[in-house]
């Protein structure tokens, strides 16, 4: 009886070791790129599938084939499949455009600058065929009417157009007819909103009766009120000297540009010496007159002791005032008159 058994066992096991199917492949990996071509569920081993490239895609290299092995795996897929290219797109004039990758799926989205209008598609992408699904659009600038010209007005455009309809950028100047001021802009554009610039204004302007400098006179002018860029013209008296523009305008405020200063001239104060003025030296009293113009510069002769020399000191004319550098000693009258080549303008000069 148990041998039996042992016999019945034995041959339940060679029955089932004859019997026990071989390993089978399931379907291949599904990918982004490239399309498996088969829709069986189930490979024997030694079947083979041919892969392909998906549409957008192209094939670069390998074997399109693999094989299910009796391991139940598929071979390695050598396959090599790479999105299509489509052709640089071009950037719309007075736009641009966000590219980061002009293969298959990729999306460019197209701007426009300010004051352009963008007419078609703002964005396109490569399809599967390698072309873009739309064009370059167009940036088309934005337009307005005529500026609105202002009274007593002209507007000087900066190019010849016909119509009634200008376009983004487009600008001239206004000027106002004489006597009349402008006030405001100058210049009109038309922007990017479709309406021009503010217009200005054309106003009159006057200046009242332009008075008279201290230590001067109006040259060739009527006493009367004067229309904005009149100009008057001044002088000064004998001696005095001018300081500022010879001329006064009638501004935009209705007021004068500054006058002109009439500068009073300056005495040498010194009753003894020599000076040096104008490229050479004078004894003062041979100073006839006296007189130094404002601005202009004088020199006195002061003295070194410890060196026994002389050395010139400049001073200037301000408006009337000459200040006597500090270090001239006059001398008295007895030295002066017997000794003057003792003076320090006279002896040798420090080095």
């Amino acid at each position: 009886m148990r041998l039996t058994m042992l016999l019945l066992l034995l041959c339940l096991i060679c029955f089932y070791g004859t019997v026990a199917p071989a390993k089978v492949c399931g379907r291949p990996p599904a990918s982004d790129d490239y399309d498996i071509g088969n829709v069986q569920r189930v490979f024997e081993a030694g079947e083979q599938v041919t892969l392909s490239c998906k549409p957008g895609y192209v094939r670069v290299g390998g074997s399109p084939k693999i094989t299910c092995t009796a391991t139940g795996e598929w071979t390695k897929r050598t396959l090599k499949c790479e999105p299509k290219s489509c052709p640089v797109p071009s950037k719309p004039k007075n736009g641009g455009m966000e590219i980061i990758s002009i293969v298959y799926q990729s999306v460019i989205n197209f701007t426009c600058d300010e004051g352009y209008n963008l007419i078609g598609a703002n964005s396109t992408e490569c399809l599967h065929t390698g072309q873009w699904s739309h064009p370059t659009p167009e940036c088309k600038p934005v337009t307005c009417g005529l500026p609105d010209i202002p009274k007593f007005a002209k507007i000087i455009y900066d190019r010849k157009f016909t119509g009634n309809v200008t376009e983004f950028g487009f600008s001239g100047t206004y000027a106002c007819l004489p006597p009349m001021v402008l006030f405001g802009n100058e210049r009109a554009s038309c922007t990017a909103d479709g309406t021009w610039t503010k217009p200005p204004e054309c106003q009159y302007v006057s200046c009242p009766i332009p008075t008279t400098i201290e230590n001067g006179f109006i040259t060739f002018a009527v006493l009367r009120e004067h229309s904005y860029k009149d100009r008057v013209k001044y002088g000064c008296n004998k001696n005095y000297f001018l300081d500022g523009s010879v001329e006064t305008e009638c501004q935009k405020t209705g007021e004068w540009s500054p006058k002109p200063v009439c500068r009073a001239p300056c005495t040498v104060d010194i009753k003894r010496g020599r000076i040096f003025y104008n490229g050479k030296k004078v004894w003062i009293e041979d100073l006839k007159p006296n007189m130094v113009l404002h601005s202009e510069y004088v020199a006195v002769y002061c003295l070194n002791r410890e060196k026994e020399c002389g050395y010139p000191v400049v001073t200037q004319c301000i408006d009337g005032t000459m200040k006597i550098p500090e270090c001239y000693e006059e001398p008295n009258a007895a030295t002066y008159a017997v000794r003057s080549g003792s003076l320090p303008s006279e002896i040798k000069m420090c080095v």
